[in-house]
Parts: C-alpha cells; structure tokens; sequence
C-alpha cells in the first residue's frame, strides 16, 4: 500500500490517545508533529471481593476516559474541532454486556443479580479465579494452544468465560455477550461492534482465517471441547462473529468508525472524528516505541536495511513495563516458542508475526517487596521527606552505601543475595502458575540498609529473568537485538542501568518516558484520521516512523568484573528456577494418595 502523509491544516491537527491501565485512565493529545500537548488521568475503581478476584466497570472506566480527555484538552486550552483521530489501548480484560441492551452484567459471583454490583462487569486480567477451567482448558492439549505458548495462561480470557458458564444461571448466561475491554471501549465511542485482531488473537482463542487451516476464525471444535459450544451458535455472534459474515477485525488503527453523538457529548468532542481499532495496552507500547529513529551499535553491525526500515522492528524488542511487564518481538515467519504467548498474524502490521512474552509482576513485585519489609514505613517517611517517591530514595541510598562502602558497583553489595521472584506465577518462559519466590541470604537484619537491598535485589531478578526470556526467544528463532521500553518503570534509572548489562544489549527510552503508551495510542488515531474515501489509510509504520520520539539510550556495562557477577547471578537464577520444580514434584510425589485415604 502506498505511502500517504496524513492531511495538514493551518492550524494544526490533534490526535487522542487514551490509554485504560489496571489502575488509571488516561488521556493525550497529540500534535501532528508527534509531540504531546496535553496529558491527564484519573484512577479507576477496582474491587476485590475476595482473594484472587480483581473486578472493574465499564462505566467508571468510560467516565474517567471522558473526565481525563476534557482535563487534557483543557490544559493547553486545545480547540477540540483540530481533533481528528482518536485511538484506544486498555488492559486484556474481559467486559460482560447485555447482547441484547448493550447494559453491563455483573461478573461477582455467587450474587450475579445482585443490583448494588451490576456495574462490576470486568473480570480484569490479573483476576486468578478460573484455576480449575485454565486446568481443564490445558489438558485437552489441544493444537490451538501452540499459539498461546503451549498453554493457556489463567490471565487470558476465555477461562474466565469458562468460570462465568460454570456459575452463572443458564438463562442469564445466554444473555451475557463477550468483549475485550478496549473493544467494549471503541463499541461505546462508536456504537460498532467490529472487533480488534490484536485484542480476539493474542488472549482469546482466535486464528486468524488462512492461518493453520482456520476457515472462521473462531474453532468451533476448540469450543466444544472446552465446554463452550454454544457460544459457536448464530456463526460466535456474542464473541463478535465471523469476519465478512456477521462480524468485522481490523487490525490496529484501521477506522473502525466515528464518535456517536453520545459519546462525543461526554467527551466534550464533536461526533464524527475517525475512531481507530484499538490494541491491548502492552501493544501501545510497542506501537509508541520501536519506530524511533535511533542508530544502535547492534543494528549497525548487523543490518544493511535501509535507516529505519520496517524490518528493523524484527531485532527489537518492546518491554513495556508498569504492573507486570510484557515483551513484545515482530518477524517475518511465525516463531513459535514455549511459554511465549504467540506467533499472532496481522494484529499490528497486516503479514507479520507478534510474539508475547511476559512477566507477571514486576512493578508489583518491587511494590510488595517494599512493602512487606519491616522498614517500610521509615523508607516512606524519609522519601516523603525528601519529596520523592519511595523508588527514587532506595536508588538514592543505595548508590549512598555503594559510596560509603567503597564498593564497585550496587551489584556487588548484594553479591551473595540471591533472589527469585515469581511470587505471583511464571508467565515465561516456564508459563507455571504456581511458581514462587526464594531467597537465599536471609539475614535478621530489619534497617533500610536491608530493604535497599532486598529491593535491588528483586530488580536484579527483573533483570535476569527478562535475559532469560530474549535467550528463549533468541533461541527460538528471533533474533532481539535491543530492547525499547515504555511504562512506569523506565524512570528508574538503576534497573534500567541493570537491564542493560544483565541483558548485554542496549536500552532505549522514549521521549515522552511516562506516556510511551498513550502515545502509541494517539498514534492510531491519527492512521484513523488518514482514511480516505476507499477505506485506504497510512501504514502503521510511517505513522510511527514520524511520530516516535526517542529520549535516551542506555548502553551496557563493559565492566568485565560486573559482567562476570552478573553471569554468576544469573546461573544461580536459572539453578532456583529448576529446582524448585524439582522440589515440588518429590514432594507432591511422597505425598501421593495422602488425604484421599484417610
């Protein structure tokens, strides 16, 4: 498809991102230079009825979406007639509608009909309640689960629908229709209910038609076997359908309509502004990153494509990291890797391959790390003092002990910590639920000293395990040469130095380093707003391309001392990572048959 420069205006066109994030909503506004004029948020409600169930509402999420783009139009006091394109991004989180009066269905069990709660219709994606139907899905073995990594992970959504069958009534069940929550987004902006490749592909069961024999997409016989066969009846009406027969997937930015009337009212807009197919708010990430104009040692030495070709995307990898983190490769062929969600077809640039790997706390790994310590409080209180945030004060003390005790680098203060963090399950490469922590080199000691480097210590882990994931895929048959980050977590300046050697690649971060996301959002949006008469719109590359800022890149250490630390470190890493399969497998094999004789 041709080039095509979206349309110039004296004035200058806008574009919104609005990116739905496990805890905030938010909103920019970009210019057509590429540059953000306007950013806001506003936090989400979320609700915990008991442990392992987390639970949001379309309705508050889609009031703090309206409430975060007036304040961000409001900021730069921006005209809304130059906005032109709007695109979404929000969590892999499955939304419950009414099929028939499009109202929200309320997903807390055992009191579905309870009307205090009928808002509450998100099961949100870290939500760990379908234990036993992800079991049940899993043990089919069926060949539709070699694009998920070999399993399906608990966070993907078609357990979750599972869960819902298996405790709903059968009457209100029938009723519910299914949605990712960015397409539930872009149905209530638009009024369609075209779907998005990236959102059904990557986390709910879809293959795409001409892929592996898949003539509707959706797998019929996967369904039934699962327990699901109904939702196959009217051609999976309530998953969103056949594509061309009663549904439609777009892959990302492509115009899936306009801003009704209502939802322009809420926004503060006017209706008729080009709506583009959203993506999952990870895929954002690599949309407002890998398309930045950067020369790296690596891709100097090992390309000859031309400066920022689309084949360049192949050697980076998008670590977008906020909560959890995911990782995030495009190839040319299919790569398909064991635990790697993936190899997804088109969802971002129509006759490519994505592949997802992840992990599944990061930011809220470092967050219960800190938290759980006994010197907590004092580390907040003193952070609070210093007016910075409790991350920044750790990295603070931690290069102060460094420098107190003459030491070589942090890495070296905690040489004989050794720490494994899947405190929440293991999303790659092992893709095992019921992974978890240990630590060897406990101490008693209870000072900041400690949390400083129990802290450091679980980045050091963040560190190693993403090495271990770019080894898996690199092994595979990707070929990652440098890493691209967006999400909260490129403001933290040690781990971002850490995942740079630990990894031995080079690390970039964007301009806009708290807003990578939103504005890879923003970008489609503005591929919406170049669709002409003919449904043709600009490639998504020259979007990013253009519009991609980079801020700075971080280079390795070529300290060979720390390099052979952090080798040591990581052979430890893998050596925790095995045995505690071992250990759980001779334990569960002594206690076999115990409890179901006594």
């Amino acid at each position: 498809m041709p080039t095509r420069p979206v349309s110039q205006s004296p004035h200058g066109h806008h574009y919104i991102g609005i990116d739905v994030g496990t805890g905030s909503a938010r909103a920019c506004i970009m210019n057509d230079q590429g540059d953000i004029v306007g950013l806001a948020s506003e936090n989400i409600g979320l609700w915990q009825p008991q442990t392992g169930y987390y639970e949001q509402s379309t309705t508050d999420i889609w009031r703090c979406v309206c409430s975060s783009v007036k304040a961000a139009i409001a900021q730069k006091n921006i005209d809304p007639s130059t906005i032109r394109g709007i695109g979404f991004d929000a969590t892999c989180s499955l939304a419950v509608l009414d099929k028939d009066t499009d109202e929200p269905i309320c997903v807390t069990g055992p009191y579905f009909d309870n009307r205090d709660r009928n808002d509450r219709n998100i099961i949100l994606w870290l939500d760990h309640r379908p234990v036993e139907e992800t079991e049940k899905i899993n043990a089919t073995k069926h060949h539709l689960l070699r694009y998920v990594g070999g399993t399906m992970s608990i966070e993907m959504e078609i357990p979750k629908v599972l869960w819902l069958k298996q405790n709903m009534s059968k009457e209100l069940f029938e009723r519910c229709k299914f949605y990712d929550l960015t397409d539930a987004l872009t149905h209530m902006a638009t009024g369609s209910d075209s779907r998005s490749l990236c959102t059904v592909v990557c986390k709910q069961g879809y293959v795409p038609v001409g892929v592996d024999g898949s003539v509707k997409g959706w797998q019929e016989e996967f369904l039934k076997e699962i327990g699901l066969e109904d939702l196959a009846e009217d051609n999976f009406k309530r998953m969103g359908g056949v594509d061309k027969v009663n549904g439609r997937y777009l892959t990302a930015g492509e115009m899936v309509g306009t801003l009704s009337e209502k939802a322009a009212a809420d926004m503060g807009l006017s209706s008729g502004i080009a709506v583009g197919t959203g993506v999952i708010d990870a895929y954002a990430g690599w949309i407002g990153t890998v398309g930045a104009k950067v020369d790296l040692d690596q891709e100097s030495l090992a390309s000859n494509a031309p400066k920022n070709d689309v084949s360049q995307a192949f050697t980076r990898l998008a670590l977008v990291a906020g909560t959890s983190t995911c990782h995030l490769a495009m190839s040319r062929e299919p790569v398909f890797v064991d635990g790697v969600w993936g190899p997804y077809r088109d969802v971002l640039i129509p006759g490519y391959w994505m592949a997802e790997g992840g992990q599944s706390a990061t930011g809220e790994l470092l967050k219960h790390v800190i938290e759980t310590h006994p010197a907590s409080q004092e580390a907040t209180s003193a952070a609070k003092a210093s007016n910075i945030n409790v991350y920044d004060y750790l990295n603070q003390h931690l290069n102060e002990m460094a420098s107190e005790q003459s030491a070589p680098s942090i890495s070296y203060l905690a040489r004989h910590l050794f720490f494994y963090g899947d405190l929440f399950g293991n999303r790659s490469p092992i893709a095992d639920p019921n992974m978890r922590g240990s630590i060897i080199g406990l101490s008693a000691d209870k000072s900041i000293n400690s949390l400083a480097l129990y802290y450091y210590a679980a980045m050091e882990f963040i560190a190693l395990q993403t090495h271990q994931i770019i080894q898996t895929m690199n092994k595979a048959g990707h070929v990652i040469r440098s890493i691209f980050m967006s999400g909260s977590q490129c403001q933290n300046e040690v781990l971002m130095k850490l995942m740079a050697s630990a990894c031995g690649m080079e690390v970039v971060l964007p301009k806009f380093v708290d807003a990578a996301v939103v504005h890879g959002a923003a970008m489609l949006g503005a591929k919406a707003a170049s669709t002409d008469k003919e449904g043709k719109s600009e490639p998504l590359w020259d979007i990013m391309n253009r519009f991609s800022k980079v801020g700075k890149t971080v280079k390795p250490s070529t300290d060979p001392v720390l390099k052979r630390l952090l080798q040591a470190k990581y052979t430890v890493f893998l050596e925790q990572c095995e045995s505690q399969g071992r250990y759980r497998r001779e334990v569960d094999e002594a206690i076999r048959g115990w409890g179901r004789e006594r």
